[in-house]
């Protein structure tokens, strides 16, 4: 198998890794307020732990991806992911499960700073279908994860899926180890904070930067929140599925989205996708409930599954020699509105409900049709 086959194996591997380790917190929501006897203002909190270090990680390594041993980063990050996924399991306590959750999104955050910009350099004339696929197998991941929560709860303890997660990190690991990167990677320019700051200040950049942080807001809020919500009309066997039917959705949507994005273009694709989900999500988070509610969010996820590796291009295209400041830039944003959003929805859930709570999403996505609007106006004008 040649290098860029490998690489590119380990990458899928370990993001689809990551994504199942990010739905697993959301169907696994009633248990947590079960075994650590919270309320769900303190459940909220299972978003920003998961996301704080990882933000801050993105951030810090993907702007300093010109100057770090970028091999040293992907290795330790990718073991690391995996080992503090165990103490997740055996916390004792609330705060304990908080603070594993804290280290491990760190550990996620080395590797997903550096992710899409290695592919970036491995498929240079293909960065808008390698992104999408990337996103592809992210989605399988992500739909894996609250099937295997469903399962395992329904014949072991729901720490046991923190053990299964956890060890599968480790053939990862045992890949990247001697692999060497491409010379393009190695060369990757450097950028100061200053030209980060001009950098983000560009039309386009911003805009990227703007709509991702309302697209995260929206997924963190259905990644956290769905599951609960729809056990107040669902069998409670049932409504970590919720989640994986929402899900499924990005398997044939992300797909189907790597086929049009370098015919139709990034940017105008992301905007035809999240005009359609206005309505769609008034559906399945106002008008709808139980079953019905099912076949709507399923709906729902095919209009959402392609705005992050969409948006994500259109600021890679912009800028493609600061592949990984960009990067971090887009996965920062994105992974800001996850952890704050659903925060706020606890907040709200706490006083007047978890119906309430889910307009929020509601909201968002008005916002983010108009940013995305303004972000393929600014491309035309480059």
């Amino acid at each position: 198998m040649e290098r860029r086959t490998r690489w590119t194996v380990a990458i899928f591997a370990f993001v689809a890794l990551d994504a199942a380790s990010l739905q697993i917190r959301g169907a696994l929501l009633p248990q947590f307020e079960a075994a650590f006897d919270v309320s769900p203002g303190l459940l909220g909190l299972v978003a920003p732990a998961g996301t704080a270090g990882f933000f801050l990680t993105v951030l810090v390594v993907g702007l300093a991806a010109g100057r770090i041993r970028v091999h040293r980063t992907l290795l330790l990050g990718v073991l690391s992911a995996g080992a503090f996924l165990l103490p997740m399991s055996g916390a004792p306590v609330y705060p304990l499960f908080l603070g594993a959750l804290v280290l491990h999104g760190i550990s996620l955050g080395g590797v997903r700073a550096l992710d899409r910009a290695l592919l970036s350099h491995l498929y240079p004339d293909r960065r808008g279908r390698i992104f999408t696929l990337h996103s592809l197998a992210w989605a399988l991941g992500a739909v894996s994860g609250p099937v295997l929560a469903a399962l395992v709860i329904s014949v072991a303890d729901w720490r046991a899926v923190f053990v299964l997660l956890g060890l599968g990190f480790l053939p990862v690991a045992l890949s990247i180890r001697g692999l060497s990167l491409p010379d393009r990677m190695e060369n990757e320019r450097p950028i100061s904070l200053d030209g980060a700051a001009d950098l983000i200040r560009e039309p386009t950049i911003l805009g990227m930067t703007g709509a991702l942080l309302l697209v995260g807001g929206i997924e963190g809020a259905v990644f956290t929140w769905l599951p609960y919500y729809a056990g107040t009309s669902l069998p409670a066997s049932l409504a970590p599925l919720a989640l994986s039917a929402y899900l499924l959705a990005y398997v044939p949507g992300r797909v189907t989205y790597t086929v049009l994005a370098e015919r139709i273009g990034y940017a105008p694709l992301s905007l035809a996708l999240i005009l359609p989900a206005i309505p769609a999500m008034y559906v399945a988070f106002v008008l709808t409930e139980g079953y019905a509610m099912l076949a709507a969010v399923f709906v729902l996820g095919l209009f959402m599954s392609g705005q992050f590796p969409l948006l994500s291009a259109v600021g890679v295209e912009a800028a493609s020699e600061y592949s990984g400041p960009v990067n971090a830039i887009s996965t920062s944003a994105t992974y800001v509105g996850m952890a704050v959003v659903p925060t706020v929805m606890g907040v709200i859930t706490g006083a007047y409900g978890i119906g309430t709570a889910m307009g929020v999403p509601v909201v968002l996505v008005v916002g983010a049709s108009v940013l995305i609007g303004a972000t393929w106006r600014a491309t035309q004008r480059v």
